[in-house]
Order: C-alpha cells, then sequence, then structure tokens
C-alpha cells in the first residue's frame, strides 16, 4: 500500500470508523445526514432512534468486523454506521438501476454525485471510495437498516442483493460476473467482499508432493532393493566420501584453473546463517517469469479475448493461441484492482487467484506497445487512459506477499514458457548469451597466459641477446599492448 497510498485511502467519502476523524472528509457528512433523514421518513412506525438502539445491541459483532481497535464508545459508533449506512443504500439503490429516468428521483441535493456520463469527477471519487478495503462496512447492517424499512427480512436481503449485483457490475472490470443466485447476502462481509466472488472463480488449492519428496522415497526404495544385490559392497564403496574426493578432485582444479569452479558455492558459514536469518526474514516471493506480448507475438503466439472470466484463461499449444478475458479500464481502475488484491491478500486462505492473475498481466505487460497490442486484439477495453497509464498500472500493482499455487494459471504458464523457450530464434539467442557471459573468464586467463609469457622472453631476451639467436629486435611495451589487443580482439 505504501507505493501508492491515493488508491486505498479515501479522498471523498468517508464510511466506517477507519477515516471518520479526517477533517478533509466532513464536507460530505451534509449529504449523509440528509440521507439519515430520509431513511427516517421510510421508516414504518418506527424512529431512528429505534434504529441506532438495535445497531447498539450490535456493538460487539460490529467491532469485531473490524481488525484495528476502535476508540468509539457504542452509540458514537452506533450512529456512525446507521448514518453511514442510510447513505450507501441510497447511492447504492440509484447506482443499481441504472436507468437516466430514474435520475428524477435522486434528491436535488444529491443530484451532482451521480452522473453515468462520467463527466462528473465526483461520482468517480465516491465509486472509488467505496470499493476500498479501509472505507467497508458490515452488510448486515444495512440488511438491519432495509429491514426497518420494508418490515421483512426477506424482502430486505431481495432488494441488498439487486443493489449489490448493480453496483459491482459498474465496479467490475470484466464484462461477465459469476452469478450468487444461490448465495445469501448474509454470507458476504461488505461490498468489496461480494464484488470480489462475483469476479473471482473459486478454486481449491492443490495438494502436490514436492519431487524432493519423491525423490527420497525412490531413492530410499531403491537402496532396500540395491542392498539385497552382490554389487552392494561396491555401490557403497564407490559412494564413500574417499572415492568420492578422489573421483571429484581432478574436475574440480581443472574448473578452478578455468575460473568456474566457485559458482553458487555456499559453504557451511553461510548456510547456517541463512537457516538462521530464516527465523527473521520473511520467505521471499517468486516472481512470475514470462514472455512479454510482443516477444510472444513475434513467436508467432496469438491474442483472443473471452468474454467470460478469469477462470477462461488458457492457452492452446496447437494453434498458439493466447486466450485472456476482457477487461475494461477506466479512472476507477486501479483503485478497484489493488483493492481486490489487498482484500485478496488480508483475507484469503486458498489460493490467490486475482492475485495470480495480476502477476500474470504484469509479465506479459512490460511497455506501451504490450498494452496497445492487447487493445487491437480487444482484450483491453481502454477508457479514459491511455497504454502508457495502463502499462504503468499493470506495473505498479503490488505483488502477492506469500507464495500460492493457482494450478490452471500456473499451467497456462508453463505451456506458454515451454512454447517459447522452443522457439529456433529464442535457442540461439540464450546460447549466444551464455557462450559469450560464461567465455569471459577463459579470455581473460588465456590473455593473462600470454602476458606472463610475453613479460617473460622480454627479460629473457634482454639478457641473452634473442637478436643474434631468433634474428628479431624485443618487443618494448607499447608492442606488447598493441599484441594483447589483438588477441583479445
Amino acid at each position: 500500500m505504501s507505493n501508492h497510498p491515493d488508491s486505498y485511502t479515501p479522498q471523498q467519502l468517508s464510511l466506517g470508523p477507519y477515516h471518520y476523524s479526517r477533517l478533509e472528509l466532513h464536507e460530505m457528512d451534509r449529504y449523509k445526514l440528509s440521507a439519515a433523514k430520509r431513511c427516517q421518513k421510510l421508516l414504518q412506525r418506527l424512529k431512528f432512534q429505534d434504529l441506532v438502539e438495535q445497531l447498539m445491541k450490535l456493538e460487539s459483532k460490529i467491532r469485531a468486523c473490524y481488525r484495528k481497535y476502535l476508540n468509539i464508545n457504542g452509540e458514537t459508533l452506533a450512529w456512525m454506521m446507521a448514518i453511514d449506512a442510510s447513505f450507501l443504500i441510497e447511492y447504492l439503490q440509484v447506482c443499481a438501476l441504472r436507468d437516466r429516468e430514474m435520475l428524477s428521483k435522486v434528491p436535488s441535493g444529491m443530484s451532482h454525485l451521480f452522473d453515468y456520463s462520467r463527466r462528473k469527477s465526483s461520482h468517480d471519487a465516491i465509486l472509488r471510495d467505496i470499493v476500498m478495503l479501509e472505507n467497508q462496512i458490515p452488510l448486515f447492517i444495512l440488511r438491519k437498516v432495509l429491514e426497518f424499512q420494508l418490515l421483512s427480512l426477506e424482502s430486505a436481503d431481495d432488494i441488498l442483493y439487486s443493489m449489490l449485483m448493480g453496483s459491482c457490475k459498474e465496479l467490475s472490470p470484466f464484462k461477465t460476473v459469476v452469478s450468487l443466485s444461490g448465495v445469501k447476502v448474509s454470507d458476504h462481509a461488505h461490498l468489496l467482499d461480494f464484488l470480489y466472488n462475483i469476479i473471482v472463480p473459486q478454486v481449491e488449492e492443490s495438494l502436490e508432493i514436492p519431487e524432493e519428496v519423491k525423490d527420497d522415497s525412490k531413492s530410499t526404495q531403491d537402496n532396500e532393493e540395491s542392498s539385497k544385490g552382490p554389487a552392494s559392497f561396491l555401490n557403497k564403496l564407490l559412494k564413500s566420501a574417499p572415492c568420492e574426493v578422489i573421483i571429484k578432485l581432478p574436475w574440480k582444479i581443472f574448473l578452478n584453473l578455468l575460473g568456474f569452479g566457485t559458482v553458487n558455492q555456499p559453504n557451511a558459514s553461510s548456510e547456517s546463517q541463512s537457516v538462521g536469518s530464516s527465523f527473521h526474514q520473511p520467505q521471499l516471493v517468486e516472481e512470475i517469469t514470462i514472455p512479454s506480448v510482443s516477444q510472444l507475438s513475434k513467436c508467432g503466439v496469438r491474442f483472443v479475448p473471452t468474454n467470460g472470466s478469469i477462470s477462461t484463461i488458457s492457452f492452446d499449444k496447437k494453434t498458439c493461441t493466447f486466450y485472456l478475458p476482457r477487461i475494461s479500464l477506466d479512472v476507477n481502475s486501479d483503485a478497484v484492482l489493488r483493492n481486490l488484491v489487498a482484500y485478496e491478500a488480508s483475507n484469503s486462505s486458498g489460493p490467490m487467484v486475482f492475485t495470480r492473475y495480476t502477476e500474470l498481466m504484469n509479465g506479459i505487460i512490460d511497455s506501451a506497445e504490450d498494452a496497445k497490442k492487447l487493445r487491437e486484439k480487444g482484450i483491453i477495453l481502454n477508457h479514459s487512459t491511455n497504454d502508457e497509464e495502463v502499462a504503468n498500472m499493470w506495473n505498479g500493482i503490488s505483488r502477492s506477499i506469500r507464495l500460492t499455487k493457482v494450478p490452471f494459471l500456473d499451467k497456462v504458464i508453463e505451456d506458454v514458457n515451454k512454447y517459447h523457450d522452443r522457439q529456433f530464434k529464442v535457442k540461439v539467442g540464450k546460447f549466444v548469451k551464455l557462450s559469450v557471459s560464461g567465455s569471459w573468464k577463459l579470455l581473460t586467463l588465456v590473455a593473462a597466459i600470454l602476458l606472463l609469457l610475453i613479460t617473460s622472453l622480454q627479460a629473457f631476451c634482454s639478457v641473452y641477446a634473442c637478436v643474434r639467436l631468433f634474428h628479431f629486435h624485443a618487443l618494448g611495451a607499447a608492442d606488447i599492448g598493441l599484441l594483447l589487443v589483438l588477441i583479445c580482439s
């Protein structure tokens, strides 16, 4: 959150206890109070005070929804929740209608907050604020307010569900959202949680046996079988420490002479230090390694959009086709994507599917050219932003804070990398890169040996007069330098 705080901190509207004390957000309080007064008129034979008293009975449940300690007394917290919920219900209700004729029913004092043409900045600012992780209020409070208005919890759930679905369709960057018709509103914590569940498919984290464990089990079985044969003594002898030293010593000496013998050979002290420090340092997160859109396009990969969700991501090896879901980006997308990633990291106990998706997009989009190619293919629907801003947005979203495995996405990444690495151009490029980088040490060794030989020859000739013996003049320092330049070049 530290690299882009504006995407996580409300700029115009405060909902809930985390940002209520910020003075710059108090301008919206008059709109909240107006919404609370209109809510009071809708209450059936009840007063707004009765709603507050009901929320006071839920004080412990409300406090349990927030991770931080709330230094607010119970009555103040209840009034805050009642007023904020009244405003949010009214705002979500109008957003969910998505009908310009219904805008005539919007109170005149709040008309400038609603604008479906997206030409008013206040409309987008409030949409960004209500989706922020630190600006959420529990859905059971919205249910309680609607229950007081409709005198029926079932009707309250139906109305709240339609409001949430309509609002999330406007907030969701994907064209298609997952249907939650069989899921109760009470199963979701808040608006951001509801949005997350209609976007992200449910994926179970696979429990895979590490390769090291498999290898160890195989080796133990092999040892048990080999110990029964007549060649067990010879195998033990060859695997003993003295024999390994005798076999590996000449090869290590040869590698050390060439300068390759000290590559990635940690000693015992460094290993013990790493083990000791691992209790205090967090485990490094594995980064996705995947070619960019431009690199894949040069290898013949075609990018095709889908109208589904993240679950439609796939790679067809036969046709070299990379399928990616359409995503619509606007001025609110950065805040929506970042807060979805933050919510998944703070709440999800299973595979972090959405975070893995953002890392995939981060991997294939390295520049504005990559974003342009995806836009031309219809995968990125760009509204109000340019290709450079799109590339910076994907590259700026924080990576996952913990390791996770998402089987279907990891399979796609693996297939794409295998296809790319099998291409002839890629193989030649990697070979040239490795040969040039690996040969510098050998060339340095050869140049040093030649310098030593030439210097020795010059010293020999200065003593024994090589002109008479070999009929040539002794080389000077300038000649030696020129000769070395010619050899190295």
